[in-house]
């Protein structure tokens, strides 16, 4: 049972990049999870290059995602290759601490960090998620 997540930081840069949608990040998971990763930055976390409708993954959005390749998927960073080439090893430190984090939520506390919007999930294989 797959479940796609964005953090609430990840949430507001989204809104700067138009034409990226969370059906793109759906995707984007589906091709990680067959090993399509752009890197490993270690400790949980990679990178995806993901396209945005009408440009292509080329000049598409940069995206660090935590996750163990398995159940769970969450969104942490987002960036245009225009805007950065990359993330400084202090943003990555402190990224790969967050991933740890939230790779270590229970149930309990993943619905808590729901309901108080921390996260959004936006896909569910076992549910239908809206764009």
């Amino acid at each position: 049972m797959k479940r796609i997540f964005k953090t609430k930081s990840f949430s507001r840069d989204m809104r700067k990049i138009a034409g990226l949608t969370d059906s793109d990040l759906c995707t984007s998971v589906e091709e990680m999870a067959q090993g399509l990763i752009d890197a490993d930055l270690g400790r949980h976390v990679v990178k995806k290059r993901v396209a945005i409708q009408g440009h292509g993954k080329r000049d598409g959005a940069r995206t660090l995602v935590a996750t163990s390749v398995s159940n769970r998927w969450f969104f942490l960073f987002i960036f245009k290759k225009n805007e950065s080439s990359n993330v400084s090893k202090k943003e990555l430190t402190a990224l790969q601490e967050i991933a740890d984090d939230l790779l270590s939520l229970d149930d309990t506390q993943l619905t808590s960090s729901l309901e108080t919007q921390i996260i959004t999930e936006i896909c569910h294989e076992d549910k239908k998620q809206n764009s």
